[in-house]
């Protein structure tokens, strides 16, 4: 085999969204990598600007079908903390919900369709359906779980309509949550299952010393609300947050980078999550960490995986407790009345730490918007790891490599966008 060679993928496969992905080899070493997101701008943070700060919510949740809750929560956050708006407790409890709802749907979807195949060296969710039809079965019961709490809290499955700055429009019917009950009784088996199922595969020998950054909420297992932590020993309120990240352009990409102000690249998402609050990790969850050994600290991000199906058991008993627990009472909003200022919100979304900021004008019109997403926050990471598998695995054969390198970057569940692509190689020798 040639010392040098490239390897070129014109287009990714089960990824949401439109990327690719270039190796170069020079005399045997890796010499560049880039992950390429070429599909174009949508200008939201453009969009929004004029326009009422009511409607942040609503518009920003169409920038995913998969995660429109992360959108809403973030923004409702940012808007509520320019307005000094406190919401009452069982609106955050409801908004809590709704959010594991998104959790667990995005999270199932990921698990059993978009990277499960890999460890089964199956091109699909197809041929897994076709060997193991039960398995996939599960994985659409669990998603179809989610989805059910996202229509009853939100309104519709996709882009809910019932979430406003200040809470919700109105109070979910009582009868309808709690008929969720036993169906989410049984997806929480399911999802004890999934970890067992997915715990058994067999993981590349990859790891690396991570920085990793999520929020950390000092009462339960930080989703939509908290402090932004690290694993250095960050430890700052969200409207710290740009004092200590910033973003940077790439030629290669669409998406901006993210990185820390003089640092470096860093880890958000689930196996972030779990390095610095698994010790919230309650219930079933917690007794399955127990029960696998799984180290305290996962740093092989082929195994984040069994991180993201223990997110599942955990939100599906979360769930189970904030719908056993609910009892609608008082206004479901509070009043948000508009000021001039600039507000902060992060939550997170299922694949990581996503981050608004609003510039408000004295009517409430947004003057400027600024929205990370957790995407583009891990792309520089997802290259350093590429970069290593690469040079760990050179003495593979192009489409070995290459099937490696594309599972490498399904480790972080990116949401490049709502499509998916067939995959077209292009190798080149010298």
């Amino acid at each position: 085999m040639s010392h040098n060679r490239k390897i070129k993928v014109n287009a990714l496969a089960r990824v949401e969204g439109e990327g690719a992905l270039n190796i170069q080899f020079r005399d045997g070493a890796v010499e560049q990598v880039q992950l390429k997101i070429y599909e174009p701008p949508r200008f939201f943070e453009g969009l929004l600007r004029g326009r009422d700060f009511t409607e942040a919510p609503d518009i920003t949740a169409r920038i995913c079908g998969i995660c429109p809750v992360a959108y809403q929560m973030s923004a409702c956050a940012a808007m509520e903390d320019a307005l000094g708006v406190e919401v009452s407790d069982p609106i955050r409890d409801l908004r809590r919900l709704l959010y594991c709802g998104e959790w667990i749907q995005s999270h199932a979807l990921h698990i059993y369709f978009l990277h499960a195949p890999d460890f089964l060296g199956l091109e699909s969710a197809v041929e897994l359906a076709a060997t193991d039809p039960q398995r996939v079965q599960a994985g659409m019961k669990l998603k179809a779980v989610g989805n059910d709490i996202m229509h009853s809290v939100g309104g519709r499955d996709v882009h809910p309509v019932n979430v406003k700055v200040g809470g919700f429009y109105s109070w979910p019917d009582p009868q309808q949550l709690s008929g969720l009950v036993a169906v989410l009784e049984e997806a929480t088996q399911l999802a004890v299952d999934t970890v067992g199922w997915v715990a058994r595969f067999d993981f590349p020998d990859f790891s690396d010393d991570y920085e990793f950054v999520a929020l950390r909420d000092a009462d339960r297992y930080a989703i939509e609300a908290g402090a932004v932590v690290s694993s250095s020993g960050l430890n700052i309120p969200v409207q710290a947050y740009e004092q200590h990240f910033e973003e940077y352009q790439e030629p290669h990409s669409n998406a901006l980078h993210s990185r820390r102000k003089g640092g470096g690249r860093y880890f958000t998402g689930p196996m972030a999550r779990y390095a610095l609050n698994r010790n919230q990790l309650s219930g079933k969850a917690g007794q399955l960490v127990a029960e696998l050994g799984l180290e305290p600290v996962v740093r092989n991000p082929f195994r984040s995986i069994i991180v993201r199906a223990l997110e599942v058991v955990y939100c599906c008993e979360e769930a189970l407790r904030l719908i056993r627990s609910y009892s609608p009472g008082g206004v479901a909003s509070v009043p948000a009345p508009a000021r001039q200022a600039t507000g902060y919100g992060c939550s997170e979304a299922p694949r990581g730490l996503l981050y608004h900021r609003y510039d408000l004008a004295e009517d409430g019109a947004i003057q400027h918007a600024k929205i990370v997403p957790p995407t583009a926050q891990n792309q520089g990471q997802i290259e350093l790891d590429l970069k290593g598998v690469a040079e760990r695995n050179a003495s593979l054969e192009d489409e070995q490599l290459q099937w490696l390198c594309e599972q490498t970057i399904r480790n972080y569940d990116p949401c490049i966008s709502c499509a998916t692509h067939f995959l077209k190689l292009h190798v080149e020798r010298r």
